[in-house]
């Protein structure tokens, strides 16, 4: 974990792809991506199973390391209404249940608006774009916002790091001046490479650690 200064408020950087804003008792997490393994079998690509549980644990393992008492998803929560499958769901709400005193905000993505919202059950309160907590405004896709320092996640940020004759391609959390852009959390997002710009902060995972590389 590294602590970050954004916006005038401390921010905790996790190797499990998600941001912890102590103040606020807040975990943030980017493109969660709920069932796009089920889309790509239902679509006839194989997929091996298992990427459901692990997505679900690792987001267990950063509620349990903060004692966060509240999530936001920064869009993209849910991937496809095909992906919609009962024993994915099934597994989400088992994880739910296990921690129904934990507040569940959805900031929508452009997935969400397709596959539509988590089942009532699930006591998620969605949200369009733009919402306000604190200093932050609260997006899916990335750029600056007025009213606030922008936070976001869409474009599932990566550096490019080389050394000793070979290149690695990282996840990374992205703070640029006015807006910041936090790594996709789920499996098989991909990921797109970032030119941060002078003054900007950004850190990567690698291998379950996080390191600052600006």
């Amino acid at each position: 974990m590294i602590d970050c200064h954004i916006a005038g408020e401390r921010l905790v950087i996790l190797p499990e792809r998600a941001a912890y804003w102590p103040a606020k008792e807040t975990l943030l997490v980017a493109d969660f991506h709920l069932g796009k393994a089920a889309s790509f079998r239902h679509a006839g690509i194989p997929l091996p199973s298992g990427t459901t549980t692990e997505n679900v644990e690792r987001l267990g393992r950063a509620v349990d390391r903060t004692h966060a008492r509240h999530v936001v998803f920064l869009g993209d929560f849910l991937h496809s209404a095909e992906g919609r499958a009962p024993r994915t769901f099934e597994r989400f709400a088992a994880w739910r249940a296990e921690r129904s005193s934990i507040a569940l905000t959805l900031v929508r993505g452009n997935h969400d608006r397709k596959a539509g919202d988590p089942p009532e059950g699930w006591k998620v309160t969605c949200m369009d774009a733009g919402a306000t907590l604190g200093p932050f405004v609260l997006n899916h896709e990335p750029g600056p916002s007025r009213g606030g320092y922008a936070l976001a996640g869409h474009i599932h940020p990566a550096v490019r790091l080389s050394g000793e004759g070979e290149a690695l391609r990282l996840p990374c959390f992205w703070f640029a001046r006015r807006h910041g852009v936090l790594p996709a959390f789920g499996a098989f997002t991909g990921s797109a490479v970032v030119r941060p710009r002078e003054g900007d902060q950004v850190f990567v995972i690698a291998e379950q650690e996080v390191l600052k590389v600006a």
